[in-house]
């Protein structure tokens, strides 16, 4: 396989993962009987709007309600409401548009049903803050966690605490209402609590987990809201609490589905695919580095698998921003694959967030080739440098290897791909001989 299949392939296998958690394929199935009252459908995350779509087309009787989605995100409905907020940081629009939701499940009776469609990217778009606390101090702390290298179910823990919606507590605003939850799940190990931090589940962690996160990850946070935390006043709902109404779970789709999509793609290419894991976490240089003694081993000695395969894996990584850099954990990944590879022969990869937006940039991710370092060296660029300075968008866009797809409108995580070749005893020779001189 020649590099350009290999990248159209790679591409392909992205595009499957993609495709495989679209809301029109997935959320019709799950939906839950009519109920005897009223069905109030709200909802947040990258992919709401789209879930809302998909309710709308099959479902069969009257219906009214409200999702917050982000911008670029909308999909025009006829009886659900849909509003577009900012992300990651939040806005005015997010905090007025979670303000509406609680006002949509007000005055409900045991006959009616709620059905909630939550998606990653929930937790920004509904900023509602506890008393005391301000939108500012709301956007300055999703600041300090975005940077912080915290991992995404460390962040969630601690905006539930200080949130006025997240939590369980837009659960037991619903009360009496039965809810049904369908969610689309974008973090390690599909837990509910985490995903746009729980809103409409009960939460085990505490103020707390709270603290000690913020206090372990060297995070300031505004006087109030620390206030909040170490009284317990932003104490969230507990599995049993009488507050929350009947509340039923559904996953329409999680990133070992997008995974195991991308793996048929590999199969059909003539490649065996190997998955990872779905649920990988970890700073995105060290991911990197670990991954890319997997691949070699591969490559050199056929272990654990032997070549042509691909090594598939999902999950969260996290960046630790010190530099000037944009950031994006799957292009620092990348970046640092391709340092630890050192121009390894046979060796392609792609990274990216299936939600088309890796970190604040509006760029899914990157490809990475045996040439990508002669490439960068050659166009004046030293791949270190740029790993230091946090700056891997700038480095693929600057080879051209960017991978751009534009609002996908759903979000089930990062996607990984490492495609190895089978080993040419004669061509690694020469590239070996060439390194040396």
């Amino acid at each position: 396989m020649n590099d350009t299949a290999t990248r159209q392939l790679m591409r392909a296998m992205f595009d499957a993962a993609v495709a495989a958690a679209q809301p029109a394929l997935c959320v019709p199935r799950h939906l839950p009987a009519p109920p005897k009252g009223r069905l109030v459908v709200i909802g947040a995350g990258k992919a709401s709007a789209a879930m809302a779509r998909a309710v709308e087309d099959h479902w069969q009787g009257p219906l009214s309600g409200l999702v917050v989605t982000r911008y670029g995100y909308a999909v025009p409905c006829r009886r659900i409401e849909i509003v577009e907020a900012a992300h990651p940081v939040p806005d005015a629009a997010g905090e007025l548009a979670a303000r509406r939701m609680l006002r949509q499940v007000e005055g409900l009776t045991a006959d009616d049903l709620v059905l909630c469609l939550i998606s990653g990217g929930g937790s920004s778009l509904m900023p509602l803050a506890l008393p005391g606390l301000t939108l500012a101090d709301k956007q300055a702390l999703n600041r300090a966690l975005l940077a912080s290298g915290a991992p995404i179910s460390e962040m969630n823990c601690v905006r539930r605490h200080l949130s006025a919606i997240k939590g369980g507590r837009l659960a037991a605003a619903c009360r009496p209402a039965r809810v049904v939850n369908l969610l689309l799940s974008d973090v390690p190990g599909d837990d509910p609590v985490d995903i746009a931090s729980g809103p409409t589940v009960a939460d085990p962690s505490t103020c707390g987990d709270a603290l000690e996160i913020l206090r372990r990850h060297g995070i300031d946070i505004p006087p109030r809201a620390l206030a909040l935390l170490e009284s317990g006043e932003g104490e969230t709902l507990k599995p049993g609490d009488p507050r929350l109404p009947e509340i039923e779970t559904r996953f329409v789709a999680t990133p070992q589905m997008a995974l195991e999509a991308a793996a048929e793609v590999a199969r059909a290419a003539g490649l065996r695919p190997f998955i990872l894991g779905d649920a990988i976490e970890g700073e995105a240089r060290d991911v990197a580095r670990t991954l890319a003694g997997i691949a070699l081993q591969v490559a050199r000695r056929g272990q654990p698998v032997a070549a042509p395969c691909v090594l598939l894996s999902g999950g969260e990584t996290t960046v630790t921003v010190r530099g000037r850099g944009r950031g994006g954990r799957n292009v620092e990944f990348l970046l640092a694959l391709g340092i630890a590879l050192d121009g390894e022969a046979g060796i392609h990869a792609i990274a990216g967030d299936t939600d088309g937006v890796d970190g604040q940039e509006e760029i899914a991710g990157a490809l990475l080739a045996p040439d990508t370092l002669a490439r960068a060296w050659a166009a004046g660029m030293k791949p270190r440098e740029r790993l230091d300075d946090n700056d891997g968008h700038g480095f693929f866009e600057a080879l051209g290897d960017a991978v751009v797809t534009g609002p996908t409108l759903t979000n089930v995580n990062d996607f990984r791909a490492i495609v190895i070749a089978g080993r040419n005893p004669a061509a690694d020779a020469s590239d070996r001989a060439s390194r040396r001189n």
